[in-house]
């Protein structure tokens, strides 16, 4: 029995391996869009917390801060900086309590099982906006990764597949393409993908040399140690605040 063996073209044997080289890297960019992802929900949670227990006491330090420095520029006239700097001490302060008010508290820990993640990939390599070939394209792309990494966010695991089926009813189709045209397009999308692979390598980089995320490695290696970490800096800014409220006594005593 005889077998037929297909002979492609140089140029279709281009395109093959193209995708081929494609289909890894578009892997690769979903499992660094999940890292990304988690990363920011993490870091943003520890946010919150931080803010919960920590910020709190400062912003409660600015406040004593501010009524020891407008004793002191009531006791000394002449300085102009005291009162310039409890305004400062106020405002700062106030600002806490705004961004305490519009705060969201997330509803439960954010611990994304594997088969989230999974489903993330799976839809991050179906619709990521450098897989678009249009300018409209890439708008609704970058529409539906939004929704994908707030559905993350959220742990919403339907919000996710929503997503899917959204994106697979806007029936974006290469199929009608000409083989050079297929090719061209494929080009295109390899470029753009490394491109965002560097650029989230790059973000990464960044929000974990960050102040907020190396406090976040400290205070969970001290968790598992068995240590409160958050707790006794919040403990320190107390003492602190106890020691400004007693330079408030003496200074009330002085001017009194």
């Amino acid at each position: 029995m005889s077998s037929v063996v297909q002979i492609l073209s140089p140029q279709a044997e281009e395109l093959q391996a193209k995708r081929r080289e494609l289909a890894q890297l578009r892997k690769n960019l979903a499992e660094m869009e999940l890292q990304l992802s988690t990363e920011k929900a993490e870091l943003n949670l520890f946010g919150i917390r931080y803010q919960e227990v920590v910020g709190a006491k400062y912003a409660e330090m600015d406040i004593v801060k501010a009524q020891v420095l407008s004793l002191a520029a009531k006791l000394y006239p002449k300085a102009e900086t005291f009162s310039e700097e409890a305004e400062s001490a106020r405002e700062q302060a106030k600002e806490y309590s705004q961004k305490k008010e519009n705060t969201v508290k997330p509803e439960k820990e954010f611990c994304p099982p594997e088969n989230l993640k999974k489903l993330f990939r799976r839809v991050a390599k179906k619709i990521h906006p450098d897989l678009s070939a249009s300018v409209e394209e890439r708008n609704k792309r970058n529409d539906l990764m939004a929704k994908l990494n707030q559905a993350y966010d959220k742990l919403d695991e339907e919000g996710i597949r929503s997503v899917l089926v959204e994106w697979e009813a806007e029936g974006f189709s290469e199929d009608t393409l000409e083989l050079g045209e297929q090719l061209e397009r494929v080009v295109i999308q390899l470029a753009q993908v490394r491109g965002r692979l560097y650029s989230i390598s790059a973000e990464i980089e960044e929000l974990q040399l960050s102040e907020m995320f190396q406090l976040k490695i400290n205070i969970d290696s001290a968790e598992k140690e068995g240590r409160d970490l958050l707790q006794d800096i919040a403990e320190d800014i107390e003492e602190k605040i106890n020691k400004a409220k007693a330079r408030i006594r003496d200074l009330a005593h002085e001017f009194i």
